[in-house]
Order: structure tokens, then C-alpha cells, then sequence
């Protein structure tokens, strides 16, 4: 199995001329993340074997170590890695950063390097090569006692792109099995859609999505429901389509998708028309229907909306009040109903969904949770309060689920390239952390983790969602 080194993080690679640490750098780490003295004396000097430029490459190369670590961005560098004071240096450097340290060492056989130093236009001399071997395993020793936070050693059939199983799968991968669509992790895989590019055809783009999503193997579709695109999202003006309405139409499209929202509000929508929505589009899609549930948050939407926003104490009783009533109205007969919190003088509510509906309940507050736990079949969270939401639901059925914003590129290059395009004003390095930025093969890691802590569901929102095309990103999630 490959070893996921931290990330940022400072690397050094360790190793003799003809070990491979060139090779092994470019098929991990974007062109920009590796700093290489043989490259910066083809820059200062007349080409990259121009020993006289050596002083002036690696004065160059501390300064770029230095700023790259500086802004909390990953530094790959790319010499011999033998010298004791540069590698102290550099290990200073990062801690000052705040950064993790890794050294990579390539102990290859003798014999290979100097198969690969010979075959080179401008082979190293023999007894530089000689020595830089010998020297090779006293470092690796050293290592261990400097304080690296990893020292790892690349063995001879580890892998030349970790990411490649999961490059080719993107795009196109097989549907999952309809038995409830569970990655090999045990996770289903929910997207969840915020913003609504869908430019002179929206019917197209939403279909679109859907049948991408069925054809990676998701285990559904979550819509967010809000009266006005959010801040965090796009601009007032972008389109934010009535949820229920558009899962109607999804539900014509005969996937294998569950689909919902996350969340509706109880501020702008009372309990019993979220029952009959919730209801109605469980009969039309077969029995796939699932209902988020919030307190509501943002105030301009119903002041513009003509709606009163009450106290947050006031919403959150209303949480409480509309699982109730839903429970009820879902329920079988035509009866009063007489709650804890709710009477209704009938229960008369046709059609009858096809299935249990899943409540998910999401909000961070404590009383939110505690309802959620008491309440709903599951509570929502963001992924780092994972381990509160647990501790929640401690002793029910009661799943935890998460809502999750990253930054998924095909490979490491695309995912920087991203980055760049969405990050705005925030430091690329805030902002790639902030958003686990990275590969399939990364996220994939993550969600393991998650899963591992008992996790059940993981509704992905990407800010990039712009077409069908990028749902792809999402199959080896999937898988």
C-alpha cells in the first residue's frame, strides 16, 4: 500500500544521482512544487549540469524554499539531500511555518544508479557517484534522529502515480449496485447542488446532472433550499430553483437516486406542506425520497419574501414541532393526532409515501443535535464536528451524516488549478486547506476516515459543479 504523505507539507528527497528522485517527485507533485537545484542552475547557468552556477542555484533555491514555506505551500526539494546543514535548515524552516516534515529517501541499489548515470548525455564522474552512495545510508540512519515528522523510504514496486487508478475511472464509471449504493467504504455518496449554471436550458443542465450522477453510482441528489442564492455560493441574482418542484422532475428520470433536500427550513415552510411535499415525491420516485430539516438562518430571504423570521429559540421549537407533525401525517389512518408538542384534528394527508421518509436533521446547536438524536433518523454536520455529532446520537439508531464543500481535481495539477480559480482574495494555502483540496485518491482517504468514526453518508457540494462533465470527478468516490 502507498504511503499518503502529509500535505502541505516540506519534502526532501534523499538520494544518490540515478536513484530516481526526479522521476518519483514529478509523477506526485505539480511542475510548481518542486524546487530542483539542477533546474535552477539551468536557469542562473548555462544549463542544468553547470556546476560553476551551483552558488548562485542554491542561494536561489533557499529563497524560494523559504517563501513557498512562508505561505504554508507544499516545497518539494529536489537535490542530493546529503548535506547536513542545508536538510537542518530546511527542517527549521518548516517548523517555523508550521508546516510537516518529510524526508523521502531513494536508497536504490548501486548498481541501477549507475546503469541510469551512465545512460545520462552528462553523466555524474564515477567517484562523485561512489560517494554520494556511501553516503547515502549513513543519512538514512541520521534521519531518524533529526526530527523529521516522516522519513519514508520508497520501496522498488511502490507505485509511480498513486492517483492513477482513480484518473482513469473519472469520467465515466459503472453504476453502483442499487442495494443502497455503498462505496467500498461503506459510505453512500450523496451530491448536493447549490448553484445552478444551467445558462438558456435548465431542464437540460438538471437532467443532465442527474443521469451523471446515476452513472457515476451516487446514492442520490440533495438540493439546497433557499428563496435567494446565498452569499457563500454565488450572487442574489444567480438562480436558485424551488427545490421540490425540480425534484419532481428528477423523479421522472427513472435513475436509481435518492432524492431530497439539504435543508428545507421550518421558518418559510410549515411542517404539513413539508410532509405533503415530502410525500408526494416519495410516490413519484418510488420510494426514494428523504427530507433535510432546518431551523432557517438568513433574514433577507424572508423579509424579502414577505415572511416573518422569528427568534432562533422560536425556529428550533419549530424543528422540534415539524418532525412531529410529519411523523403524523404520514402515519397510516385519517385520526386526531395529539403529540408532545403538536394536535392535529386529522391526519388526512393522500397520497401516503411510499416508504419510510428519512428525516435528516441539520444544525451544529447542541438542542439541534439532541433533537436530531430524538427525533430524525439522522443529523447533518460539517466534517468537523463529526465526533460531537456522535457523541449525540450515542445509544439510537440515529446516523450522522456530513455536508462536505472540497476542492476535487482530476489529478494534482487540476486540483491546484482550481484552487487558483475559486480561492478569490484567501491565501491559496488557507484556502486548499480549508477545502481538502486534492485528488479522488485524497478524498477518498478522507471519507475512509470519516467512515472509520462511523459516518453513514457524505453529501458532497462542489463550488465548481458548472456541468454534467464535472459530476465525474465524483465516481471514484463512489466506487
Amino acid at each position: 500500500m502507498t504511503t499518503r504523505l502529509p500535505d502541505p507539507a516540506l519534502v526532501v528527497l534523499v538520494g544518490a544521482a540515478g536513484s530516481g528522485k526526479s522521476t518519483w517527485a514529478a509523477a506526485r507533485y505539480r511542475a510548481e512544487e518542486v524546487v530542483s537545484s539542477d533546474t535552477l542552475r539551468g536557469i542562473v547557468g548555462s544549463g542544468p549540469h553547470d556546476l560553476d552556477a551551483s552558488d548562485d542555484a542554491f542561494a536561489l533555491l533557499e529563497r524560494i524554499v523559504d517563501a513557498r514555506l512562508g505561505r504554508g505551500l507544499t516545497t518539494v526539494v529536489d537535490t542530493l539531500g546529503l548535506d547536513d546543514a542545508r536538510r537542518s535548515r530546511w527542517l527549521a524552516a518548516a517548523r517555523s511555518a508550521g508546516l510537516p516534515a518529510v524526508a523521502v529517501v531513494h536508497d536504490t541499489p548501486a548498481p541501477e544508479c549507475r546503469r541510469r548515470n551512465a545512460a545520462r548525455e552528462r553523466p555524474v564522474p564515477a567517484p562523485a557517484l561512489a560517494g554520494q552512495l556511501k553516503r547515502v545510508p549513513v543519512v538514512r540512519r541520521s534521519l531518524e534522529t533529526e526530527g523529521w515528522d516522516v522519513v519514508h523510504v520508497v520501496s522498488r514496486d511502490e507505485p509511480r502515480v498513486p492517483e492513477d487508478a482513480a484518473r482513469r475511472v473519472v469520467g465515466h464509471t459503472p453504476r453502483g449496485s442499487e442495494e443502497g449504493r455503498r462505496s467500498s467504504q461503506g459510505l453512500r455518496i450523496v451530491l448536493q447542488v447549490s448553484r445552478f449554471p444551467w445558462g438558456e436550458d435548465p431542464t437540460a443542465w438538471l437532467t443532465g446532472i442527474a443521469r451523471a450522477a446515476d452513472d457515476a453510482g451516487l446514492a442520490g441528489i440533495a438540493l439546497m433550499d433557499h428563496l435567494v442564492q446565498i452569499p457563500q455560493v454565488g450572487r442574489a441574482w444567480d438562480p436558485i430553483p424551488e427545490p421540490w418542484v425540480t425534484l419532481g422532475m428528477l423523479a421522472g428520470l427513472g435513475t436509481g437516486l435518492d432524492l431530497g433536500t439539504l435543508v428545507t427550513p421550518v421558518s418559510f415552510r410549515p411542517a404539513g406542506i413539508i410532509a405533503k411535499h415530502a410525500a408526494t415525491l416519495d410516490v413519484l420516485s418510488g420510494g426514494r425520497a428523504f427530507v433535510g430539516l432546518g431551523a432557517g438562518w438568513w433574514d433577507r430571504e424572508h423579509a424579502g419574501f414577505g415572511i416573518p423570521f422569528p427568534p432562533a429559540r422560536e425556529r428550533v421549537d419549530a424543528v422540534e414541532a415539524a418532525v412531529e407533525t410529519m411523523r403524523a401525517l404520514w402515519g397510516s389512518g385519517t385520526k386526531a393526532y395529539a403529540g408532545e408538542r403538536v394536535s392535529l384534528p386529522e391526519t388526512t394527508s393522500y397520497p401516503r409515501p411510499a416508504h419510510d421518509i428519512p428525516v435528516i436533521v441539520g444544525g451544529s446547536g447542541d438542542r439541534m443535535l439532541r433533537i436530531g438524536a430524538r427525533l430524525g433518523d439522522a443529523v447533518n454536520v460539517r466534517t468537523e464536528l463529526v465526533d460531537k455529532a456522535m457523541q449525540a446520537v450515542s445509544g439510537t439508531d440515529v446516523k450522522v451524516t456530513v455536508l462536505d464543500l472540497p476542492v476535487i481535481g482530476r489529478d494534482r495539477d487540476d486540483a491546484w488549478a482550481r484552487v487558483e480559480r475559486l480561492r478569490g482574495r484567501t491565501a491559496a494555502a488557507a484556502y486548499a486547506r480549508r477545502t481538502h483540496a486534492g485528488t479522488p485518491a485524497a478524498q477518498r482517504d478522507r471519507y475512509g476516515a470519516l467512515a472509520d468514526r462511523g459516518v453513514d453518508t457524505v453529501f458532497v457540494a462542489l463550488a465548481d459543479l458548472d456541468g454534467p462533465e464535472d459530476v465525474g470527478r465524483l465516481a471514484p468516490l463512489a466506487r
